[in-house]
This record gives structure tokens, sequence and C-alpha cells, in this order.
């Protein structure tokens, strides 16, 4: 199979990933002297940020989802291709794909994190990671279905643990699906299931640590712990799960709580990469890379974003944390060294600005640190909102959610309930 690109005597950039990285770097080298080929499993990009809004319901996922094809319209020397790695051989600088093989003179390597489930078979097999678009689909449409369930239930326990949802990690996509689930929890359920008691939909947020938002600050996380409380939310700090069967979520004190719906937020982890030296393998499986988001020993090797393991920026000795700030920067950085590179001039190495972290919990509530200044309530919730309204994609892809908060704001409505795939007729015999 062949990827049907044509050699020219530009150089070649072949960048794996159209996330954040990936994406940034492809702008700014739009009017450069390179050919670009961006590889991807997926067709689109996607704003994973507001990932946790399609699987509660919020948003639909072309509100989230941009086609790649569309956002390059018109573009010259730029090329996407569909397709997953096989391997990369860098003695060759080949790079070996689902869709075809091919050359380049700079690969760089922008694929994100993947879900880390800690080798734990059950949860692996039968939990709901919130990833990407797909898991986001699964976690609606498993919850949706277990709540049409609910309501045939023959006793209350099963209506409970049909219900009953578990959110296992603290850091913000935990405690932004716990705050979304808490309004639908309040303002959904009693119009759409008038027969169901809300009061057995019990929604718990477990993490290993002693607090939540454990990238903020103390202060912060304490604020954030009294806001999910006072949603609603059982919170249980210092406990961690260490299984799941029976559907019910398993304790490492050996407490269960009955559940159907086990949505995991717990980790992340860098898919490998044959053909990647165990050497260069870092913690969590990330890619060790110098100050210029190089592979340590190879010239035209790169890795930027989430799998990138920088250790050579003072104030981030263990690594850059994995935000999208830090991908889109790196995706800039690298693509004005690429452009130094051929002019002949020295590259300068990466140095990460940090801009705040942000979350929201529900309605109204957010909060948003910035070097020594944090505060949280409503005007943080406008900056978060504002925040995430500018770096969507596309004017169409701004209005679409801006008028969709607007409605689900006055409305207290979710507009995308929709249950889209098999419908399993047996329910005493359901499966995850």
């Amino acid at each position: 199979m062949s990827l049907n690109i044509p050699q020219t005597c530009r150089k070649r950039v072949v960048i794996v990933g159209g996330g954040f990285a990936g994406l940034a770097l492809i702008r700014a080298l739009r009017r450069s002297a390179f050919q670009i080929v961006l590889i991807d499993k997926h067709n689109y990009h996607m704003f994973k940020p507001l990932l946790y809004q399609v699987a509660s319901s919020a948003l639909n996922v072309g509100d989230i989802a941009f086609p790649f094809r569309r956002m390059f319209h018109g573009w010259k020397n730029f090329y996407f291709r569909m397709g997953y790695i096989e391997r990369i051989d860098p003695e060759k600088h080949l790079l070996e794909t689902t869709a075809g093989t091919i050359g380049y003179d700079y690969l760089v390597l922008a694929t994100g994190s993947i879900p880390n489930f800690f080798k734990i078979e059950n949860i692996k097999k039968n939990a709901l990671p919130m990833s990407n678009i797909t898991d986001a689909l699964n976690i609606r449409n498993r919850m949706l279905r277990n709540f049409e369930i609910a309501v045939t239930a023959a006793t209350q326990e099963e209506c409970s643990s049909r219900m009953n949802v578990v959110i296992v990690g603290a850091g913000a996509s935990g405690v932004e699906i716990a705050g979304a689930l808490a309004e639908m929890r309040r303002y959904v359920m009693p119009r759409d299931y008038p027969q169901l008691d809300t009061s057995l939909m019990n929604i718990y947020l477990i993490e290993e640590q002693n607090r939540v938002l454990g990238s903020m600050s103390e202060k912060t996380s304490n604020e954030a712990l009294k806001t999910l409380s006072d949603k609603g939310i059982r919170v249980i700090l210092g406990h961690k799960i260490v299984d799941y069967e029976n559907f019910c979520a398993v304790f490492d004190d050996g407490a269960r709580i009955p559940t159907y719906n086990l949505i995991w937020t717990c980790g992340i982890k860098s898919a490998a990469f044959p053909g990647i030296s165990p050497a260069w393998i870092g913690r969590g499986g990330r890619i060790r890379v110098d100050a210029f988001n190089r592979i340590i020993g190879c010239d035209d090797l790169f890795v930027i974003g989430d799998t990138a393991l920088m250790q050579d920026d003072p104030n981030y000795p263990q690594g850059h944390p994995q935000l999208a700030r830090v991908a889109i920067s790196q995706g800039q950085q690298l693509a004005r060294n690429l452009k130094r590179l051929e002019t002949g001039k020295p590259m300068q190495p990466y140095r990460y600005k940090n801009y705040g972290v942000m979350a929201t919990v529900g309605r109204n509530k957010a909060f948003v640190e910035w070097d020594k200044i944090q505060f949280g309530g409503f005007f943080a919730w406008i900056i978060w909102s504002v925040v995430h309204i500018i770096f969507l994609l596309g004017i169409q892809g701004k209005l679409k959610v801006f008028w969709g908060w607007i409605w689900n704001y006055f409305g207290h409505d979710l507009p995308i309930r929709l249950i889209i795939g098999k419908y399993e007729r047996q329910q005493k015999t359901d499966t995850l």
C-alpha cells in the first residue's frame, strides 16, 4: 500500500498525531519550505477539555471535533493520511503505518496519552475511560441505557446500582464530570425519569491522594471539595479502587460500591512505539527528549506534547505537566527550531511559561490559578468559559458551543440525551 505522497525537493516533516501539539506545529509551519505530512488514526482534531460535556450529554460530538481535511482546505505542500503506526525505523528514516510506508527528513511524534489502568484487567475490560470521543459516547450510552433499565428494575437495590456512578480520579477531568453529572441529577433526571427516586443515584468521586485537584493549591482543593459536597457528590479520599467485579467497585480495604457505571479518569500514560529503543522511555511510557524536544542521540526524531518527557527545564525537573497549553507551546517552539535548522541557525531550548490552570465544577463555579492569583466562583467560571471558547476551532464551533451553553444554563437542559448503538434485550444477564 502506498501513501501516494509526491517526492519533491522540499524536506519532509512527518507528524504523527493531530492533537493540540501536532496542530500547533502544522499551523506554525504553514508558509515554511517544508512538505508537511500529518498521520492520525482519526480524521479529526478533538477538543479534549470539553470531552466530559459530550459524556454528560451537554454537547454533541460535532461541537468538539473538527475534520482535518476541512481545516486544511487550500493548503499547499500539506497531506493528511489516516492510519496507525506499525513501526519506526530510525536508521532508514522510515515510518511504517497501516496506510503505507513513508520516508522522512524529520519525524515528530505527537500522539498524546492513553488511559493507564495500572494492569488491573477487570477495570481495563469493563470500566469507562474518558480519553477520546468514542469513550465519551460510551459513557453517555451506558449511563442513559442504565437509567432506562432502572425504570423497570424489580428491586430498589438493582435500581440503585444502575443509577450509581463511581468516578475514579479527582483531577480536573474527574471533578468536571462529577459536577456535570450532579447537574444532570438535579435538573434533568426529575423531568425525564419522574418514576425514579433520584436519591438512589449516588455519585462517588474516589481519589487515592488526600485531596482533590492535586495539581492546584491546597486552598483551591479545599474549596473544590466543599463545592462537590454541596452538590451532593460523595468524595472518598485516601482510598483507591483495586478491582471491578460483579458490577461492584472494589476498594483497597475490601469495601464495595454496587455500580454499572464506573468512570475511569485515574491516570494516563503514553502508547508504545515499535522501533523506539527502551532506553528512550521514561516514566509513564513518555519518551525522553532534550531541551529541543529531540530524542537524545537522534537528529531527526522529535517528540512533543503529552508523550514528551523533558527534564532539562530547571522549573520542571520531573517533566512538564501534561496540559494542552504545554503541547501547544512545544509545537510552536519546534516549528521555530525546524525553520532555524533549515537556515543554519542554532535551535533554541524550550522553556514553558505557566499560564495558569483552571477547573470547573458544574454551573456557576470554577477555579482559576495563575502565579500567585487564586480565585473561584462565578467570575472564575466566566473566565473558564471564555478561554475555552477562544481555543475552540472555527467561528461555527465557537458559536455552537456558546449557544449550547446559554441554552443549558437558562433552560436547565441537556439536549443530547440519545442512546446510540445496539439495544441489548436481556436485562438480568446484562454484561459490561
